[in-house]
């Protein structure tokens, strides 16, 4: 059974009307779901693949629809702005989205959900993590993802895609596999030269999927300018990133409503602008806004990426504080969030625009356990000048080095600002 054509809200609408039903009556189900830190890039990579899979299923298709998990609970997405920015462009709000809390609470899930009822496919990572994966990794049947490769999918996926290839954004791999069947549904040989021959005399049926496929590229759009900077990291942007970015604008121009009006650097822009702005937000939300989790060999190591400097950070730790310096009061933050969930290793890394406009980036390393200071001495030497590390300072002059048997420290510039997460926690995790 194939899904019938529909918007991005009908869709979500009937997927999680077909969750629900396939949970009180063991019926199969494929999910769709991305990485833990739930990123734009997880979010809408689940999203689109769901969306045109569900209606251009394969022919022995594990189930009629694919439903997309955001990998957070629903209260979470309130910390991600630029999701609720860009719903706007979707006509899609945040009830809408599905999120771990549409899934049967972890203590009863094995027997509402069995673990043979499902398959499940995984973007923007490739081993599914925590008790998710504890209880379905053998389940995992397809993957397209743009990091490290880890060995956990199986070699052969069947009717699902298995693609792990370096990229800007995982959206564009998504993009570029979702294609084929998403040319087919249109009923367009979709080329990004064709974008700009516009049709004032389309019928209403076509101006209504013009304006549903404009939507969702409009989605994907979104995760790819903000992973590779509107195109314009070279250390990011790959091929793959401007054929789907081509691909995606043309589909958007096709549409008489958006055509007119669409301006790329505007559109990056006001999501840009929107994922930036986490002034409001308490320090522990902003730690855990795009946070994840890998426990390798017996060790936890976690990693939070947020973007403003230390220097925004501290400030915020003091003003919640009020009676600790600046200093104390954001090392104490830091170190309540990292032993309350038990880590081993703690990173946080962060990037910001300097005052001569030059982006930045800083890592601090934190290890709380001897097997975590031995990993955290190793990455420090061995992965020194491949950052780019060079000594850092707080606002007060203060270095936050420490070496002791309880605890190690450091925090430096890294200079080498072309490695983000996808290289940072790879070797953090060799050296465990």
């Amino acid at each position: 059974m194939t899904v019938p054509r529909n918007s991005l809200r009908g869709f979500l609408a009937q997927a999680r009307s077909a969750l629900r039903g396939a949970i009180e009556t063991s019926q199969k189900v494929t999910i769709v779901i991305g990485n833990e830190s739930a990123d734009l890039d997880s979010m809408t990579c689940s999203i689109l693949y769901a969306y045109i899979r569900s209606m251009a299923p394969p022919r022995n298709a594990f189930s009629p629809i694919y439903i997309p998990i955001t990998n957070i609970p629903k209260s979470d997405v309130q910390l991600r702005p630029e999701f609720l920015e860009l719903f706007k462009h979707a006509n899609i709000n945040s009830t809408h989205l599905l999120t771990l809390d549409d899934l049967p609470e972890l203590s009863a899930i094995k027997s509402k959900l069995p673990p043979q009822n499902t398959k499940w496919v995984l973007v923007d990572h490739n081993a599914l993590q925590g008790q998710l994966g504890k209880i379905y990794g053998d389940r995992v049947e397809g993957v397209i993802d743009h990091h490290d490769e880890e060995g956990k999918v199986p070699t052969e996926t069947g009717d699902e895609p298995r693609v792990v290839e370096k990229s800007g954004s995982c959206t564009s791999l998504v993009t570029e596999y979702l294609r084929p069947s998403w040319d087919l549904l249109s009923g367009l040989g979709m080329s990004s030269g064709a974008a700009h021959a516009q049709n004032d005399s389309l019928s209403d049926d076509d101006a209504v999927i013009k304006t549903w496929d404009a939507q969702a590229a409009q989605l994907g759009l979104a995760s790819i300018l903000i992973d590779t900077a509107n195109l314009q990291d070279k250390s990011k942007t790959t091929g793959h990133d401007q054929e789907a970015v081509e691909y995606l604008e043309a589909r958007i121009l096709s549409c008489p409503k958006f055509a007119a009006s669409f301006d790329r650097t505007k559109f990056y822009e006001q999501i840009d602008s929107a994922k930036k702005d986490i002034g409001g937000m308490r320090l522990e939300d902003i730690l855990r806004k795009d946070y994840k989790l890998w426990n390798d060999k017996g060790q936890k190591l976690g990693i939070s990426s947020v973007v403003k400097n230390i220097e925004f950070l501290r400030k915020k730790a003091a003003g919640e504080a009020n009676t600790a310096t600046a200093d104390d009061a954001f090392l104490v933050a830091l170190q309540r969030f990292a032993t309350e969930r038990e880590l081993d290793l703690y990173s946080l890394m962060t990037t910001s625009t300097s005052a001569e406009g030059h982006f930045q980036r800083e890592l601090l390393v934190w290890a709380f356990s001897e097997a975590g200071i031995a990993t955290a001495k190793k990455v420090a030497t061995e992965s020194s000048d491949e950052l780019g590390l060079e000594g850092w300072q707080s606002g007060e002059g203060k270095c936050y080095d420490h070496d002791g048997k309880e605890y190690w420290r450091n925090v430096w510039w890294q200079r080498q600002v072309q490695h983000s997460r996808k290289r940072v926690a790879p070797l953090l995790r060799e050296a465990m």
